[in-house]
């Protein structure tokens, strides 16, 4: 009956080490639209995923190379992103501490002596040396058997925190190369604004001449001259305006990829950037890329498998422990059969009081997983809402730049027939004054509008996980 015992007890640790006591894994069920209010889709709403279908280069739909230059420094040199890899990195290394509790713990010990022992001591025989030497080596085993899944549930929580690092990761990559693109866009736009300010000067510089010619020959009042004047002075002012901002602006670039502002120097663009022609649906299932709502579920996943192991601290920890060695008084061989030693069994620690601790822990990991839940639905409903938010802008800002683009022209029809009149004498200089600066206001909010546009649309490629292509 033993050897049946024994046999039966071994089957049952075997049976029992495939034991979690962690809950089954449900993700919340979230009530999600299968299309964005702001535009049709062609597919319903998924759970979200690890990011691996990010899309690398989202940015070269706007087909600039000195952006895709800037970017790929921005991945080689920014310190935050490189600080964001180094906390990865010790995510996993943390993942693969966890790791080494599932395999035996073998350690060596050696331990060579020379020591006196008291003439006091109880049960000395008289024969014994006070001074002599005590010389041991030998091997310790400890391994935990995990009946409970207690060490399974602890890596299978830690390999999912690597894995929500890693999204981390992507967060922060994500997140810098969206702030370099917006800057960029910003640098573009005031590029632009210095060549119609620059333009509107030279028309300003060419009809202050104008006016002074007739105000030396008694055509015009000094109060026109004094006037062409101020408007020259003023444009030179907005002027000097867009350069400071564009110098802040060429700052920031320069310290996202890692260049001293004194060092970092963008020379104006001629040519402006391109909006990407999105396409005519975009399906909620591209949000399954984003990585901020990747690590969310990973967390989420970590701290369910830590109920598990919360639980299993309830229970009876059973451990298989071992010793093997030699031990001489200074002379002779350690490995001799009269010199081993060696013990193997068992070892079992169970809680019998904890002042409630163990209650404690498991309500807590319980709370921490209902946290965790509630931070998953939160960071989807927000990016459903930053997708609906980018889509509407754009809409919105198309439809404005249009209306803004018809005033221009009109503005600008104005302004021609004001200076026309006034060469002509039927007017006076401050009609011109007055429909030049709304021809120039209006160039200027049509640029604006444009550069609102390409940002809205770096903010939905963004808010889709990095565009829709991939």
């Amino acid at each position: 009956m033993q050897p049946k015992l024994k046999r039966g007890a071994l089957l049952l640790a075997l049976a029992l080490q495939g034991c979690s006591l962690a809950p089954a894994y449900k993700p919340p069920q979230l009530d999600l639209p299968q299309h964005y209010r702001e535009q049709s889709s062609d597919g319903p709403w998924h759970s979200a995923q690890p990011a691996d279908q990010l899309s690398p280069q989202w940015w070269r739909l706007y087909h600039d190379e000195r952006l895709n230059s800037l970017q790929q420094r921005l991945l080689k040199a920014n310190p935050d992103l490189a600080a964001a890899l180094a906390h990865y990195d010790g995510a996993q290394a943390y993942a693969s501490q966890l790791h080494a509790g599932l395999f035996p713990q073998i350690t060596a010990s050696g331990q060579p002596l020379r020591q006196r022992q008291s003439d006091s001591r109880p049960l000395r025989g008289t024969e014994q040396p006070a001074v002599y030497n005590s010389n041991t080596a030998g091997f310790a085993l400890n391994y935990d058997l995990d009946l409970w899944g207690k060490i399974r549930n602890q890596v299978v929580a830690g390999d999912a925190r690597a894995q929500a690092s890693a999204d981390d990761l992507a967060v922060a990559r994500l997140s810098l190369q969206r702030q370099l693109a917006s800057l960029y866009v910003q640098l573009d736009g005031l590029d632009a604004q210095q060549r119609i300010l620059s333009s509107s000067l030279d028309d300003y510089s060419q009809a202050l001449q104008l006016t002074r010619a007739r105000y030396q020959g008694q055509i015009s009042s000094e109060l026109d001259l004094t006037r062409a004047q101020s408007q020259l002075a003023e444009a030179e002012a907005q002027l000097d305006d867009v350069r400071g901002q564009r110098n802040l602006t060429e700052h920031a670039i320069g310290e996202l990829v890692g260049e001293p502002a004194s060092n970092f120097v963008l020379p104006a663009s001629e040519q402006t950037l391109s909006l990407p022609e999105q396409p005519a649906a975009l399906p909620g299932s591209l949000l399954q890329r984003r990585p901020d709502i990747a690590a969310a579920e990973r967390r989420m996943f970590a701290a369910n498998a830590q109920i598990g192991v919360a639980k299993a601290a309830w229970y009876p920890d059973f451990s298989l422990t071992g010793l093997l060695g030699g031990q001489t008084q200074g002379v002779g061989n350690l490995l001799s059969a009269s010199n081993r030693f060696w013990a193997l069994g068992p070892l079992v620690n169970l809680p019998i009081f904890e002042g409630g601790r163990l209650d404690a822990e498991e309500r807590q990991a319980r709370a921490e997983f209902e946290e965790a839940s509630a931070h998953y639905r939160g960071q989807v409903l927000h990016a459903v809402r930053e997708v609906e938010d980018n889509l509407a802008q754009l809409r919105d800002l198309r439809q404005q730049g249009l209306d803004e683009q018809a005033a221009a022209n009109a503005a600008e029809h104005t302004r021609a027939l004001a200076t026309n009149s006034y060469e002509a004498g039927a007017v006076s200089y401050l009609d011109v004054v007055t429909a030049q600066t709304a021809a120039l206001q209006a160039q200027r909010a049509v640029q604006a509008l444009r550069t609102r546009q390409l940002q809205a649309s770096v903010g939905l490629l963004t808010a889709l996980g990095g565009g829709w292509e991939g």
